[in-house]
């Protein structure tokens, strides 16, 4: 896959704008399509991973013990993201553990109110994430675990919309389009790069975890609705986060 200087830029700019709430006015995408894009979702990682840190900084600068500062860093991450991938997280909970069949399921997935399953999965996500921030024992150590986090949990995106088709003919997984072998190699070797912020082995730990999860998450998305959808691309950027941050709880510590 061989991309000019300006579609690089304007695939990080459309990564920025779907996976963020980062303003990028006046931005122009030329035509390139998100499928075609995610592979600088783990750019836009690295943006929300920054934004989260600083605040963790400031607070901690400002005499904060660590509890309060990871909790500023994470609403930090929810604000910059409009909690995008932790409502993916809560509609799967709510879809697979609720639903009896295929389309139930799905059905599910597509309320917008939110249910027993989806609200335990939304607080033990919450809590995992800022148990982790909360050990740390320095800023340095926030930023390097959050960038490894954001970034590499967003690099399993693409290979998820390639590898399994749209559970669905319509809805966001559907409107993207395909994903190109390329295009999912590319996202997930930036992911990866990014794990190189846990140290040798740290990185090389959550690689292997990382693919353990991936691949179950995959299968059990076949089981349950045959494919994917946009609920389960977010959910399994919340599963990778989360797997990654435990291990820089043990590698940065």
């Amino acid at each position: 896959m061989t991309l000019s200087p300006r579609q690089i830029l304007d695939d990080i700019s459309l990564c920025l704008v779907f996976f963020t709430r980062l303003p990028l006015p006046g931005a122009d995408f030329r035509g390139r399509s998100l499928a075609g894009a995610i592979w600088a979702a783990p750019i836009a990682g690295i943006a929300v991973a920054l934004i989260s840190a600083v605040l963790y900084a400031v607070g901690t600068r400002l005499g904060l013990a660590a509890g309060p500062a990871a909790a500023l860093a994470l609403a930090a991450a929810l604000l910059a993201t409009g909690c995008l991938h932790e409502d993916g997280l809560s509609d799967v909970a709510d879809g697979f553990g609720g639903g009896k069949t295929r389309e139930k399921k799905l059905e599910i997935m597509r309320d917008s109110r939110i249910g027993a399953y989806g609200a335990c999965a939304l607080g033990i996500s919450l809590l995992i994430r800022w148990s982790v921030l909360s050990q740390f024992a320095t800023p340095a150590q926030v930023l390097f675990g959050l960038i490894a986090a954001h970034a590499a949990s967003r690099g399993l995106l693409g290979a998820l919309m390639h590898l399994l088709p749209p559970a669905r003919s319509d809805g966001l997984s559907a409107g993207a389009g395909a994903v190109s072998a390329e295009t999912a190699v590319l996202g997930g070797v930036l992911g990866a790069v990014a794990l190189l912020a846990l140290g040798p082995g740290g990185a090389v730990f959550a690689f292997a975890l990382l693919g353990l999860l991936f691949f179950a998450f995959r299968t059990l998305c076949l089981n349950q609705i045959g494919g994917q959808t946009g609920d389960t691309v977010g959910a399994l950027q919340q599963l990778g986060e989360i797997a990654i941050l435990l291990v820089a709880s043990v590698s940065l510590s």
